[in-house]
């Protein structure tokens, strides 16, 4: 338990997926605040809008001279302090400016009570600045009186026009002809009286604003200001917006750290692919000293292991053959020494028979060095010469060569076209020979060779009209001197090494050989599948892991 909590990399990703998992809650959470502090600093602005767009432009339409006067008293009325300002002495940055010179409103918080408003003069460099601690109703007051005497300054489409500027989806105004609908006498009669009237709206937790606006035929209109509504919380589509966004990034990280050890392992997959193919060079990369890195440093130690056996087998089975050939070589002189020394029939008949049996262990030796040189090709990581070969010529040269040798058969080849492949053609030949030879060994009077181009690959196909071969033993006959006990094996003979190295072959060629039954001649039928794309596994840099 202590080393897994130590260097465990599994527990290295769990950790990292709950420092995501706590990342993104708090990007989330960071991402609800600024929304929301948006929102706060956007409903504020459209609050002030209005306000300070009629401040300035009364301020605006006013001498100089008269300014300071009306500013005193709108702040007396207002609540607030008013004054104008240049640009360089507001301590604004260049944002703010920007801001300010494209005729919006500034609301900076000192604190959560005062704050402080800002707008340009319109047609001048000046800025009206507003100082209040918080809003309150004597500031509603003072807007809605100011806003009632600003309208009637004018009547008609002025005053239309006017009331369409000030309004803003934070502060509504409206000028109805008919008196408000919802006030009970009492404020209906102080609205006619000229008071200003502020009505509650529970249901909604909002404030109205009510003044009679007098015209100049002696007439009245009644303005409305609001409902002025207190800011809504975070609506739920949009914390589901932000849900969702989490999630996705969370789902991206998690992503990438899962892709990050499933990349590492899949290397190793590769790597031991390729050995199990015969591929024993092949290494892996170590990157860092975590579980992973342990197994990669363990399979890297496990391959040379495996080669440095296999190698050491093969250098064994060379050099027993290369040895096994002397003493060989001995007996065959000596019994030619004694066949010249005697002509008594029987034992010549003998050394006949001797002769036919070193013939055998010649062969058999021949058989050994084959198989261990295909073998320490794929211990060393040798490769093949590979060029356009012509498989029916290939065909008809192996059926040249067996055909005198095998008289009472009848060796055949399936006509067809022209078939090249992309192989080595000493090695292709070699297993291509092997397969006949073996068919030949069995078949009771024909063995036909076929030619099959398919799509991806090009098959061989070597049938004979023997006792075919079992199927539970179809495996197990490419094993190096593996003899069946039936009767095509007892009949046949054999070194038992014929089959595996066509296997060898073929795997060096990226393609295989399997056996099954022959549809048209009833025995066997081996068959050759070569890939139409050069397949040959390359030497590869070491894959990390």
């Amino acid at each position: 338990m202590q080393r897994f909590l130590a260097d465990g990399s599994f527990l290295r990703v769990y950790l990292a997926l709950a420092l995501a998992l706590l990342l993104t809650f708090g990007l989330a959470l960071m991402g609800l605040a600024l929304v929301d502090r948006v929102r706060i600093e956007q409903y504020r602005e459209q609050l002030a809008e209005a306000p300070l767009q009629l401040l300035t432009w009364r301020v605006a339409a006013m001498p100089a001279n008269q300014r300071g006067e009306w500013l005193t008293q709108q702040a007396d009325m207002l609540n607030m302090r008013l004054a104008l300002r240049d640009p360089d002495a507001a301590e604004l940055n260049w944002f703010e400016r920007r801001r300010l010179e494209r005729g919006r409103v500034l609301v900076k918080m000192e604190d959560e009570e005062n704050w402080r408003l800002y707008r340009r003069v319109p047609r001048e460099a000046r800025i009206l600045e507003a100082r209040l601690s918080g809003l309150n109703e004597r500031q509603l007051r003072g807007l809605a009186q100011m806003l009632g005497d600003w309208l009637a300054e004018v009547d008609g489409d002025a005053r239309r026009r006017r009331l369409a500027s000030v309004t803003s989806d934070a502060l509504p105004v409206q000028l109805h002809d008919l008196a408000p609908e919802g006030l009970d006498s009492h404020q209906l009669t102080r609205l006619r009286d000229g008071e200003l009237v502020i009505r509650l709206l529970p249901g909604h937790w909002a404030l109205t604003v009510h003044l009679a606006v007098p015209a100049a035929d002696g007439s009245r209109q009644w303005l409305s200001i609001g409902p002025v509504s207190a800011l809504e919380p975070t609506p739920i589509s949009l914390l589901l917006l932000v849900l969702v966004i989490m999630l996705g990034v969370l789902a991206a990280i998690i992503y990438l750290i899962v892709r990050g050890v499933e990349a590492r392992l899949a290397r190793l997959e590769l790597a031991a692919g390729r050995i199990a193919s015969g591929r024993l060079d092949t290494r892996v990369k170590v990157d860092g000293g975590g579980f992973i890195g342990r197994v990669g440093m363990a399979f890297n130690a496990m391959a040379a292991q495996v080669q440095s056996l296999l190698r050491s087998q093969q250098e064994m089975i060379r050099a027993v053959s290369h040895e096994l050939r002397t003493p060989v070589a001995r007996i065959r002189f000596a019994m030619q020494m004694v066949e010249d020394m005697t002509d008594d029939p029987a034992i010549r008949r003998q050394l006949h028979g001797i002769d036919s049996d070193i013939e055998e262990l010649d062969q058999l030796i021949d058989e050994i060095l084959t198989y261990a040189r295909l073998d320490s090709g794929m211990v060393n990581g040798a490769e093949l010469e590979r060029t356009q070969v012509d498989c029916r010529a290939i065909a008809e040269r192996v059926i040249d060569t067996l055909a005198p040798l095998h008289a009472q058969l009848r060796l055949e080849l399936a006509p067809g076209p022209e078939i090249e492949v992309t192989a080595d053609p000493r090695y292709l030949q070699r297993a291509l020979q092997n397969l006949v030879a073996n068919a030949c060994r069995h078949a009771q009077s024909r063995v036909l060779v076929r030619l099959v181009q398919e799509s991806r690959l090009v098959r061989l196909d070597i049938e004979d009209d023997g006792p075919g071969v079992p199927a539970g033993e179809r495996q197990a006959i490419f094993k190096p001197f593996a003899r069946l006990d039936d009767s095509r094996t007892r009949r046949s003979g054999g070194y038992g090494l014929g089959l595996s190295i066509v296997q060898k072959i073929m795997a060096w060629h990226g393609g295989s050989v399997v056996v099954d039954d022959s549809p048209q001649l009833g025995g066997a039928r081996f068959s050759l599948l070569l890939p139409t794309q050069p397949s040959l596994r390359p030497s590869p840099p070491a894959k990390r892991a």
